[in-house]
């Protein structure tokens, strides 16, 4: 789970060589298709044509850590514990223990598609469908290396070719929210992105932005990326340093995370191309706090820097963290979601990401839920319909278009 910046308290929460090979062209000698597979295409752009057009300037953060029995052999993430506050003073009023899926789970509502599997295909699916109906353009997959994982849930990288492939079926786009992987340095991040490059940069559904010069590079978000030093980040973006990623087959956009006001310059000097501000709480941190996206975007603008900022529908984190109630902003029945999105509008923003698709733990989400009677009490939608906040992002997302 995205962890939390130091706002909250004292602690955190648990949350190379440049002489590389070319990556290789696609291919464009396939066979032609056959008459099976041509009623099937002309099949998928018939009901294309019910969906909005997406929107490659509207990104949504994608989570695919989530296991159940069926599909992985046991529950992840959604058996989430509860996690202590660091003042044993204060942890001492509040539960302790794991949630138990499939009606008690770690989230503060309820997913239609139920406790799901992240390598389930029809969920894929229909997660497809629904950023579709949302006019998203473009899903940032919270990646880990090959072999790493975060402390609630399993390797993930295997589950990114299933993603990309439904997603091309949906003419989405992918990229990366790279995040502080354990052992994330400047020498770790160049083969990391070179291993995403190497292994999904020929997929059609790969995303590539469009700079201003009118280079089209791979993009890529860097979560928590103040915890390694400017002086590291610049080993590995800016040109001719030891590490640099710059000038190689495998240069790209990184944008860093904008926590606090002083993240402005740390991230300039770094080398970043970028910044986005991620949190969905406004107020919680100077980037996540609505006001400030005018002056950052003045700063981003004067220095030659995008600027994305992060909107969400709402944030409650009560189930995880049973503590921090101060945190909650309430979805005001979809209210709170027009009021980031317009602030990022007033902004000047013409990139704007969402923060989240599918962040249960953290009641971000913006996928279809559903009320749910039981011995869990669980937050809805209601009076509105599951899709509310899928109407709601289609509505806002003619607002934008492009830096």
């Amino acid at each position: 789970m995205n962890t939390l910046p130091d706002a909250l308290g004292p602690e955190r929460f648990p949350h190379a060589n440049r002489q590389e090979k070319p990556v290789k062209q696609l291919q464009t000698d396939s066979p032609a298709p056959d008459a099976d597979t041509k009623e099937v295409n002309m099949n998928q752009e018939a009901q294309l044509e019910k969906y909005p057009p997406p929107n490659y300037n509207v990104h949504a953060f994608y989570y695919t850590w989530y296991g159940n029995p069926q599909f992985d052999g046991k529950y992840l993430h959604w058996d989430h514990p509860l996690l202590p506050h660091w003042d044993p003073k204060v942890a001492a009023a509040f539960p302790t223990g794991r949630h138990s899926p499939p009606d008690d789970i770690g989230a503060n509502f309820y997913p239609g598609l139920g406790a799901y599997s992240s390598r389930d295909p029809s969920v894929i699916d229909a997660h497809m469908r629904q950023m579709r109906m949302a006019a998203i353009g473009v899903l940032a997959i919270s990646w880990y290396p090959p072999g790493l994982k975060d402390d609630n849930g399993d390797i993930t990288d295997g589950i990114v070719p299933l993603v990309l492939d439904t997603a091309h079926k949906y003419q989405i786009k992918v990229t990366f929210q790279i995040e502080p992987f354990k052992g994330r340095d400047e020498r770790t991040m160049f083969e990391s992105v070179k291993y995403i490059v190497e292994k999904y940069g020929e997929h059609p559904a790969f995303f590539r932005y469009k700079t201003k010069t009118g280079r089209t590079l791979p993009l890529y978000y860097v979560y928590d990326s103040y915890l390694l030093s400017p002086d590291n980040w610049a080993l590995f973006l800016k040109p001719n340093a030891k590490n640099s990623i710059r000038n190689t087959p495998y240069d790209g956009i990184f944008l860093g995370l904008m926590v606090e006001e002083k993240h402005k310059r740390s991230i300039l000097s770094s080398g970043f191309d970028g910044m986005y501000t991620y949190f969905a709480t406004n107020g919680f941190t100077y980037g996540s706090t609505y006001r400030n996206w005018r002056s950052i975007k003045a700063y981003c603008d004067a220095n030659d820097l995008i600027f994305i900022p992060s909107v969400g529908p709402g944030y409650i984190d009560t189930s995880i963290r049973p503590w921090n109630s101060q945190n909650t902003r309430n979805r005001v029945k979809g209210r709170y979601y027009e009021t980031a999105l317009g602030a990022a509008v007033d902004a000047g923003s013409r990139v704007v990401s969402i923060t989240s698709f599918n962040e249960w733990h953290e009641g971000t989400q913006i996928e279809m839920a559903v009320p749910k009677s039981g011995g869990t009490a669980y937050l809805d939608y209601l009076p509105h319909k599951p899709g509310i906040y899928l109407q709601i992002t289609r509505k806002w997302a003619d607002k934008f278009s492009g830096e």
